[in-house]
């Protein structure tokens, strides 16, 4: 069977790991409101008076996240930027003015420290199927075009499929206005993906997630590609709050525990997807004091957890992968990532470890894909050696990492 290899970039993608969403724009403003309720939300409710996006990418940093993404246009069609295409934006707001732009400050700020950026945009939005097509079409365009025009170079593109039913986009138009303009961009999701979603929003990959799909129809017909199947590495979305992707002041109380920040963390970069999560900035224009402390809090946990593996060795034969130890003692944790350049290859395997006492390998892990990174858990046993069995693979595969550890 062939392999199918991954660009450059979503190997880059994938090395990412752990980006934050940031949801904010005029609804931050208007309690209670919901996609796709029409109901108004006044320019004149627009101030965020303490706006200071380095706070949000400083807080995300310190947290070891890598990129972030900013809602640059929800469904409810105000714009985030001063766009000569709407009469719904940021510069007709009270706030600097009417001389403010927030994707300029949301840029500069992931630029200063280091961040991937990602620009959201929603391709529906409240009314749109009141113009034609080809008007939509237009507008559509013209406004990914100021996005991608006027910030410099923009790593990751972010599309929400939400509200376009009903809508037939010319999707091989609005594709190479988009690589012509970033050829290198990343794009979520539509048409012609680089990366897809999980399909939830829950922040769980689970354990048969794969980086390799043969759901390709939608893709064929605008990219032209005869091939059944695709790598396309995926990401799990999911809220800071239980309720809202953007703040509310009423659900506070929602915000996620740190242990189960940690079990999403197993339960997506664990099973080799990426980990997105959403914080909506408050109407100061900053990340709300709780959330923020938590995230941070979840980056310590991670780094404690995960940075000092125990000393071993790798040495691959035939199927067999071992690992040795420098010490008989206990372990808990392996993460394995496979050297994904030539393809996804490993498709089940099995974990066996031995001791000075135990001298038949005794299998304490069965498992499917390894991907960018596997991190199997099992119950603590001491062990000297541990061996992966590669039972079936596409073709010849290497580890590119296989790390033990024992978290108390």
């Amino acid at each position: 069977m062939a392999a199918i290899k991954p660009r450059k970039k979503q190997l880059e993608f994938l090395d990412w790991e752990m980006g934050a969403f940031f949801h904010f724009g005029i609804r931050t403003f208007y309690e209670g409101h919901r996609d796709w309720d029409g109901k108004t939300m006044p320019l004149s409710g627009f101030n965020p008076s303490d706006l200071n996006c380095e706070n949000w990418i400083e807080t995300i940093c310190k947290a070891g996240l890598k990129y972030a993404i900013l809602v640059c246009k929800h469904h409810d069609g105000f714009a985030n930027w001063p766009s000569k295409y709407s009469d719904y934006h940021v510069g007709l707001t009270p706030w600097k003015d009417g001389k403010g732009d927030v994707v300029a400050e949301f840029v500069a700020a992931c630029r200063k420290y280091d961040v991937k950026v990602g620009l959201y945009y929603s391709p529906a939005e409240e009314g749109y199927k009141k113009r034609s097509s080809k008007e939509y079409d237009d507008y559509f365009i013209a406004q990914i075009s100021e996005l991608l025009s006027n910030y410099g170079k923009i790593d990751y593109l972010w599309f929400d499929g939400n509200g376009s039913q009903g809508h037939e986009y010319d999707k091989l138009r609005i594709i190479k206005s988009i690589r012509s303009l970033q050829e290198d961009i990343l794009i979520f999701s539509m048409w012609d993906p680089d990366t897809i979603w999980i399909g939830n929003e829950g922040g769980a990959a689970g354990v048969l997630n794969t980086n390799l799909t043969d759901d390709v129809s939608e893709y064929v017909s605008v990219c032209g590609e005869a091939a059944s199947e695709r790598f396309l590495p995926t990401e799990c979305d999911f809220m800071m709050r239980d309720r809202n992707w953007f703040y509310s002041e009423y659900d506070i109380h929602t915000v996620k525990s740190l242990d189960e920040l940690v079990g999403l963390y197993y339960h997506s970069v664990g099973c080799g997807s990426n980990f997105l999560i959403n914080i909506g900035p408050d109407r100061r224009g900053l990340l709300p004091d709780v959330d923020a402390k938590r995230l941070l809090e979840f980056g310590r946990e991670i780094s404690w957890r995960f940075s000092n593996p125990i000393t071993s060795t790798m040495q691959t034969e035939a199927d067999n992968v071992l690992i040795t130890l420098d010490k008989e003692q206990p372990i808990n944790h392996l993460i394995l990532s496979e050297d994904l350049t030539g393809g996804e290859m490993i498709e089940e395997f099995d974990i066996y470890i031995k001791n000075g006492i135990i001298y038949r390998p005794v299998c304490v892990y069965t498992g499917k894909t390894v991907g960018h990174k596997r991190i199997i858990t099992f119950p603590q046993i001491r062990t000297t050696e541990i061996i992966i069995k590669v039972k079936k693979s596409r073709g010849e595969f290497s580890l590119a990492k296989a790390e033990a550890f024992f978290i108390k």
